[in-house]
């Protein structure tokens, strides 16, 4: 490998071949648009994706990853953001209809409200694992890190290494609903989905302020052999923390929700708040 593959980052938590990626690559080495055009502006080590009236715009890495731990820097739509999504994936084929799929996705919303980070996790083309968060800042003014650590026992989604959410392999307990035999690639858009995204839709996107702009950079992922990812799980610092995050800025549990789950909840719910 050459010294200028060195440098190279890429910015999921999963990849076949052994290596360790630093920050500071450059993004047309590593990923390329999915849609938008001239949306996608690639400038080196900085990536910026745009939406107007007429499309949204996204990238995705050239390359697949299994297990790993994935960093990207991310800076969200300013003001009145309602209407828009922001996210940062993984997935494998979805044309297979049975793809593995980590999701975060940042809900905007109206001025001087939050936004919302949805995540979920699928498994053999299942879904249905939603949580969803507030944050105790406002990711609209800086830049902050968005991770997810993927490795066998489980998966974990951290803003600025603070945990938001654990989702284990209870593989042991007869439960198979985890991702862990497909390769996936690095996924991220910005689109409007304003029948949905804010209040449930009631809030609509504002054309006025577009065009919308969300902001991405320092990509790294480790997945060599003995990377701290392999082992990584809570320990007492990082399980107050969750806690303190589940306790204060959560705003949806599916584990929780009896009106959608009335018959009976999915499998993992009964072990979840182990985590």
């Amino acid at each position: 490998m050459g010294h200028e593959k060195m440098l190279l980052v890429v910015v999921v938590a999963l990849m076949v071949s052994s290596r360790v990626y630093g920050a500071g690559g450059n993004f047309r080495d590593e990923f390329e648009p999915t849609f938008g055009d001239n949306r996608v502006n690639m400038a080196g080590r900085d990536l910026s994706l745009s939406l107007d009236q007429y499309s949204g715009s996204g990238f995705r890495s050239k390359r697949e990853y299994l297990y790993g731990r994935l960093d990207m820097q991310m800076k969200f739509v300013e003001g009145n953001s309602a209407g828009t999504v922001t996210t940062l994936y993984l997935t494998s084929d979805q044309s297979t209809g049975r793809h593995d799929e980590i999701d975060f996705e940042f809900l905007g919303n109206v001025s001087g409200q939050p936004y919302t980070i949805h995540t979920n996790v699928f498994s053999q083309g299942q879904g249905s694992r939603e949580q969803q968060f507030h944050l105790w800042f406002d990711p609209s003014k800086a830049f902050h890190t968005y991770s997810i650590v993927w490795n066998p026992k489980l998966i974990m989604f951290l803003v600025d290494e603070t945990p938001l959410r654990v989702f284990r392999n209870y593989e042991n307990h007869g439960i198979t609903f985890f991702p862990k035999n497909q390769a996936q690639k690095i996924h991220a858009s910005l689109w409007e989905a304003d029948d949905w995204a804010t209040r449930g839709g009631l809030e609509k996107i504002d054309w006025s302020k577009a065009p919308f702009v969300a902001h991405y950079r320092n990509f790294n992922i480790d997945t060599s052999p003995n990377g701290a990812y392999r082992n990584h799980d809570l320990n007492a610092q990082s399980r107050r923390r969750l806690r303190w995050v589940q306790k204060n800025y959560m705003i949806y549990n599916y584990c929780t929700d009896w009106k959608r789950f009335s018959s009976s909840f999915p499998p993992e719910c009964k072990h979840a708040k182990f985590n």
